[in-house]
């Protein structure tokens, strides 16, 4: 079975405390091997420090915020991108062990090592 059963847009935004908040869902990719799934997401403009992971009852949930930041006396006269809250919801039947994530943020771009849990591992049965 697949990692991803399921995707979970997050384009209608998330609430917090009863009021709507416009978000984006990022683009990623997802490559798997035999003992992971790497998850490759594009964050540009996101520091480590507006950047959030979990992993939890089988969601994996990546939230955050873009920071711009302006030399004094400069104005913004074209913009393609906002600076809209960002979410990324998938997920998954526990295949992965929680415990063995590993993340690396570099230049704007999100990298994610999501060990398989010893049950999800492919095995070569014996035969006798």
């Amino acid at each position: 079975m697949s990692f991803f059963n399921a995707l979970i847009p997050a384009f209608n935004g998330a609430s917090t405390e009863g009021e709507a908040i416009p978000t984006r869902r990022p683009q990623y990719h997802v490559v798997e091997t035999d003992a992971a799934y790497n998850l490759t997401v594009n964050l540009p403009g996101v520091a480590k420090e507006g950047l959030e992971v979990t992993d939890e009852g089988g969601e994996l949930r990546i939230t955050g915020r873009r920071a711009l930041t302006l030399p004094e006396n400069a104005a913004v006269l074209h913009r393609e991108s906002s600076d809209a809250a960002f979410e990324l919801v998938l997920t998954h039947d526990n295949t992965i062990d929680s415990e063995k994530i590993g993340a690396e943020l570099k230049d704007g771009v999100l990298h994610l090592t999501l060990a398989k849990a010893e049950s999800a591992k492919p095995r070569k049965i014996a035969i006798g």
